[in-house]
């Protein structure tokens, strides 16, 4: 079992227990025991379902072979020829219509992974750029990151309707509405929580290998600069919708968050760049030179 299987299971767990935790306070045993059921259903339903739920979620469509718009077929083509070139599964590649720079990775496995990127990053950066952005997706899943971050996703959202229904039903065997208030406001902090921890050294190393897929530190490096600085003047809806799924992105997507600071999902990026340009000038990211993209997109 890998490690991020391994932490998959643990969240699981403490999901359970937070549910079960919710539960009891809203309905004494009888309601620790329904919530207990709920969440039994729920992480079966989501470790098989979890990246249908958030490709769902982002109203993402699949690049098929037929698809009109050459920047995006070439695209998907990219990226499948990088995957080859890392010796991975090929995933599904999808877009996401929003003016928001953007990109993130989920599946179970990287036998079932897919990649999506916006219509905002397709407008906003080189191919180049585009190559390292999803090379950093394809590091997500080569890692077997995208298990761990796509469960983690659709749990929090769930905790956070969970917590929603307790001031309704106003906890009265177990404190009345104080209860219930305390639920709304610290279950789905306590999901965030969990989000941070998995996702600032996550973001590092796939940065790092990712820049060894594409070849080039700088294409990762030139992108990112672009993304922060786009992503902070444009709304993303389908991330303001569902705010659980912030820590997928390659760069939060959510308006007005910053920096490296305790309630922060992603790394400073520009302590990022910084590591990228520091590896681009050490030596060169892959023994095999930058990969080259093909084609008339360039």
């Amino acid at each position: 079992m890998t490690g991020n299987t391994l932490r998959t299971f643990m969240l699981l767990a403490a999901m359970t227990a937070l549910f079960m935790g919710v539960g009891w306070l809203i309905g004494g045993t009888g309601g620790a025991l329904i919530a207990l059921a709920i969440a039994a259903a729920m992480n079966l339903w989501t470790w098989w379902n979890a990246d249908k739920i958030v490709l769902r979620m982002h109203n993402a469509r699949e690049i098929r072979p037929d698809e009109r718009d050459p920047r995006l077929l070439d695209m998907a083509r990219d990226t499948i020829a990088m995957a080859d070139r890392a010796g991975m599964p090929r995933p599904r590649v999808y877009v996401i219509e929003t003016d928001q720079p953007n990109a993130f990775a989920t599946g179970r496995d990287p036998a079932n992974a897919a990649v999506a990127a916006t219509t905002g990053l397709m407008a906003r950066l080189s191919r180049q750029e585009i190559a390292g952005v999803m090379a950093h997706e394809l590091a997500h899943v080569k890692n077997r990151d995208t298990l761990t971050m796509t469960v983690t996703a659709t749990l929090a959202g769930a905790i956070g309707f969970l917590a929603n229904i307790a001031i309704f039903f106003g906890g009265r065997e177990r404190g009345g509405l104080l209860a219930a208030l305390a639920i709304a406001i610290f279950a789905p902090m306590a999901a965030a929580l969990v989000q941070m921890a998995i996702s600032r050294a996550r973001e590092y190393e796939a940065d790092r290998l990712g820049a060894q897929i594409c070849g080039d530190p700088m294409w990762l490096a030139g992108a990112l600069e672009k993304i922060e600085r786009a992503a902070r003047a444009t709304i993303n809806p389908g991330a303001e919708r569902n705010p659980a799924t912030a820590h997928m992105f390659i760069i939060n997507p959510l308006n007005g968050q910053r920096a490296d600071n305790l309630f922060s999902t992603h790394p400073s990026t520009s302590n990022r760049i910084v590591k990228l340009r520091a590896m681009a000038g050490v030596s060169a990211a892959s023994p095999a030179g930058p990969w080259s993209p093909r084609g008339p997109w360039g």
